[in-house]
């Protein structure tokens, strides 16, 4: 008997399986996910409400900061929810725009999220590099322009994606192996020619990511060669020191996000490590983020140090 080639037509909903080979892990799984998750809001949430009251952090830097904390936010809810119910409750279905929703979201945060760091590696090297214009060249106005054209630019370039899948009509499976609506996890389920789908992807990317990580690279070039030329070494270390915490987070971000990129495109690793390791990637940077920025600068310590001794002392 022959073989029957099975397909689906304009399909209504999805599948989402979560993590291929762990399945019967993933109700453990998710603890410390939602662990991860906690911190990320709780932390982020602490940020939003510091940065505002403290008038010492109404600098471009930390404004920057509240930018990325509500951006941190975005994608812990747009991960989280469904992905801690699949792994929970077993809610495996999802809508088919639902998950294009999702993967809109998700991505758009991440290359907005590239684009903050961005503009903060513009903050340090006009603060090292020409110290006595940083307030008249990062006005407000010019702050507030350079967050729109990042929202701007995530909006319509990642607007792509999901408008390339919804010209495609036949999949060969309605069963996604991820535990979240990722671009290329839902672009192989497609029974026709991906290759203007794979295209834009990669363009999107290098676009975005590609473009912000040259320039972050040549803004701390550019930086490292000011620092050098300073004659005392306490204002090389000084210098030196505001720029450590952007350091690590722009490391993370970047070292993971082209590690899950280039891994579901080239990659030959375990479906299993790619999935757990792409979700780390969405969801340690949020958490990370303002503990980094918490831990280098004392203004913040000390406000989340009384936010806690005053929630301690009103419990006794």
């Amino acid at each position: 008997m022959a073989s029957i080639n099975m397909s689906y037509l304009n399909p209504r909903t999805v599948i989402l399986i979560g993590i291929p080979g762990l399945q019967h892990m993933q109700f453990w799984i998710g603890f410390p996910f939602f662990a991860v998750c906690l911190v990320a809001l709780l932390g982020n949430i602490i940020l939003l409400i510091i940065i505002p009251m403290e008038r010492s952090l109404h600098q471009p830097m930390y404004i920057f900061l509240a930018v990325l904390a509500a951006t941190d936010i975005g994608l812990c809810a747009a991960i989280a929810s469904k992905m801690l119910a699949l792994f929970w409750f077993r809610s495996y279905s999802m809508a088919f725009d639902t998950c294009l929703a999702q993967l809109f979201f998700i991505h758009a945060l991440q290359c907005m999220e590239s684009g903050i760091l961005l503009a903060m590696a513009l903050d340090r090297y006009i603060a090292i590099c020409d110290p006595l214009r940083h307030t008249s060249i990062l006005t407000p106005s010019i702050l507030g322009r350079m967050m729109v054209i990042v929202a701007i630019r995530a909006t319509v370039l990642v607007g792509l994606l999901p408008i390339l899948i919804k010209r495609l009509h036949r999949f060969h499976s309605t069963v996604i192996a991820h535990s979240y609506c990722e671009h290329m996890a839902v672009v192989k389920l497609a029974a026709e020619d991906i290759h203007v789908n794979n295209t834009c992807g990669l363009f999107v990317g290098f676009t975005i990511l590609g473009f912000d990580m040259i320039f972050i690279l040549l803004s701390y070039t550019l930086i490292f060669q000011a620092v050098l030329h300073l004659h005392q070494k306490e204002a090389r270390l000084k210098a030196l020191n505001t720029c450590t915490a952007h350091i690590f987070v722009f490391l993370e971000f970047y070292i993971l996000a082209f590690f899950s990129f280039f891994s579901h495109r080239f990659g030959r690793i375990v479906p299993s490590a790619h999935i757990l390791l792409s979700t780390i990637y969405l969801l340690v940077p949020p958490a990370l983020n303002p503990i980094v920025y918490g831990v280098k600068n004392k203004v913040i310590r000390k406000r989340v140090a009384q936010v806690l001794l005053l929630n301690h002392g009103s419990q006794q």
